[in-house]
């Protein structure tokens, strides 16, 4: 939610909605890996779930220095940092499958769910259709939050301000990510 809204605030919600892409492709692939066990076998093997975390926390850290160093004038849009398509979708893939909370969340969650007397795939199509439904209203909020947010700001001429505030924010979840 915090990418998304940083991610608001510097490239608008339709840019963002590259990585929210992403992140949903993401998201959907933890939770048929919890269903398939694959979060029981990563938490017996922290060595990879530490790798996992660094990797990802990396990349956030990344992507919050780019945001720190972005022009401030937010309100000329030819100012604004060109990132990719590819890059939103990467950055929002890395950031849903490098989230160690989620793997512990869906491998909680996910399994009581499942009927084992009926099949498991419509059970499980359901269950993670619904996840990311409500996972992509909440992106799509928070986005636009951060828009108004910089619409707001830029108004008043505290563009680098807001630049900060994303980027520290990237860096906050970043060090969650790590240290949680």
């Amino acid at each position: 939610m915090t990418l998304a809204m940083s991610l608001g605030i510097s490239i608008g919600v339709r840019r963002t909605l590259w990585m929210m892409g992403g992140e949903l492709v993401g998201i959907a692939l933890v939770g048929a890996a919890a269903l398939g066990g694959v979060a029981a076998l990563l938490l017996k093997a922290p060595g990879a779930f530490a790798v996992a975390k660094l990797l990802g926390g990396g990349y956030l850290l990344w992507s919050a220095y780019r945001a720190w160093n972005a022009p401030a004038d937010l309100a000329n849009d030819s100012s604004r940092v060109v990132v990719s398509n590819k890059a939103l979708i990467s950055q929002g893939f890395v950031t849903a499958v490098s989230n160690p909370k989620a793997w512990i969340f869906f491998a909680a969650l996910l399994p009581p769910f499942i009927d084992s007397d009926k099949p498991i795939v419509p059970q499980a199509s359901m269950l993670l259709g619904a996840m990311l439904f409500i996972e992509l209203i909440c992106m799509l909020i928070y986005a636009q939050g951060g828009r108004v947010l910089r619409d707001y700001l830029s108004n008043r001429g505290l563009g680098q301000w807001l630049n900060r505030i994303a980027a520290s924010l990237m860096v906050v979840v970043a060090l969650w990510l790590v240290l949680g």
